[in-house]
């Protein structure tokens, strides 16, 4: 169970760090649009999508990484004011029902990927890439984002009650 949890902290780390170096590459296209449009007075036909695409990409491989470090926004309140095996109970179904969802959410963006890969879809712009590509970001996100999510159940489950720590208070 450890190499499993260890595995799959070490794939959230390198595809945040992938999803950090694709906001990087989204502002230096950003950049070169800004200077080919209003100093050189050239045609950006690709940047501009380009750009959406890569942010929605990093917004959405990110979120396994952002889940290794407890980023993700939450309430604290109730878990605060539950006693250790209340907080611990409580932790494991909201790690459940978050994995239920999203393995939805995976299998009908993966559903999107095959339909538009099969079909040929391209955007509706100049450039016209096929969608399949940016689309395919999205089942690997929420499956990735489940992996992490599950990681954290097992290492929830194996932690004794009284350890859990709520991050904005005491135990």
């Amino acid at each position: 169970m450890q190499a499993f949890i260890r595995a799959v902290n070490s794939t959230s780390q390198a595809i945040g760090v992938l999803a950090a170096g694709m906001i990087v590459v989204a502002v230096i296209i950003t950049c070169q649009m800004i200077f080919i449009r209003y100093f050189l007075n050239g045609s950006t036909y690709w940047h501009t999508e380009a750009v959406v695409y890569l942010i929605l990409a990093a917004t959405l491989l990110g979120l396994p990484y952002v889940q290794k470090l407890k980023g993700h926004v939450n309430v604290d309140l109730v878990p605060m004011l539950l006693p250790p095996n209340g907080r611990k109970a409580l932790m494991i179904i909201s790690f459940v029902s978050a994995i239920l969802v999203l393995f939805v959410m995976t299998y009908f963006s993966a559903e999107l990927v095959y339909l538009s890969y099969s079909k040929g879809w391209t955007s509706d712009t100049v450039w016209g890439p096929p969608l399949w590509i940016p689309y395919s970001t999205m089942p690997l996100g929420f499956g990735l984002f489940a992996l992490q999510l599950l990681a954290d159940l097992l290492e929830t489950w194996a932690t004794p009650a009284g350890d859990i720590v709520v991050e904005g208070g005491s135990h």
